[in-house]
């Protein structure tokens, strides 16, 4: 009973809408100061410092202190799993609304979860690697293959740093947008910070989507042969 209990208490705590949208926000990835995330979050700020006390306690959320400020993040890459598969659940539920705004739509053609990308540019970034022989991914967990090595190798991720990480390596992520597998793990997040680096993808302000680059739509399709070209809106 006790498990039962401490289940039914985390999902609790994320089942509010002000702490949901919190936890939203904290997977981009970034430390947020209190007030970001109460402007974020739409909430008032004493509002906001009694969820992020809960949140803490329950160890979903991390604090870090430098000098007068104090910073927020998501306690875990398994916090952010488990917010993700909520998403997955929560997609596969009847549509309450039609059409999609731009911010939703935005988020589903590319975001971070967590360290790493998700989104539809994602999911086909793993089936162009899987496609090149350069990963292998399972039900539960993924390796990268001599090919894979050599491809991260020119790509200029550095898969020896990636390993020393304390986290899976390389693993699936099911997406909640498109309910197939993106690149998780020490891999991903290697990943996510190269494109970054050579300015493939773009931060948008206040959210977790991305945006892609001219030169990442022609290096996503260059190197991995995947088209990163925005979806077309169905007719």
């Amino acid at each position: 009973m006790g498990e039962i209990a401490q289940l039914a208490e985390i999902a609790a705590l994320v089942g509010d809408p002000a702490r949901a949208n919190i936890l939203s926000v904290l997977m981009d990835g970034r430390a947020h100061t209190a007030s970001e995330l109460a402007d974020l979050a739409h909430v008032a700020a004493p509002t906001a410092s009694g969820h992020l006390a809960k949140l803490r306690e329950a160890r979903l959320i991390a604090l870090t202190r430098q000098g007068r400020h104090h910073y927020f993040r998501l306690a875990s890459a398994e916090v952010a799993r488990m917010i993700e598969a909520i998403g997955t659940v929560a997609a596969a539920a009847p549509p309450r609304h039609l059409t999609l705004s731009r911010h939703a739509t935005a988020l589903r053609e590319a975001r971070t979860c967590y360290d790493h990308l998700a989104g539809r540019v994602a999911v086909a970034l793993a089936d162009g690697l899987a496609a090149r022989h350069a990963i292998v991914l399972g039900e539960d967990g993924g390796e990268v293959t001599d090919a894979g090595a050599d491809l991260f190798a020119r790509f200029g991720v550095d898969l020896t740093a990636a390993r020393t990480r304390k986290r899976a390596f390389c693993r699936p992520c099911l997406d909640w947008t498109e309910r197939r597998p993106h690149l998780g793990g020490a891999v991903g997040a290697a990943l996510l910070c190269r494109c970054a680096a050579l300015g493939w993808i773009e931060r948008v302000r206040d959210s977790r989507a991305v945006r892609i680059t001219a030169a990442g739509r022609s290096g996503f399709a260059a190197v991995f042969g995947v088209d990163a070209e925005p979806a077309r809106a169905a007719a």
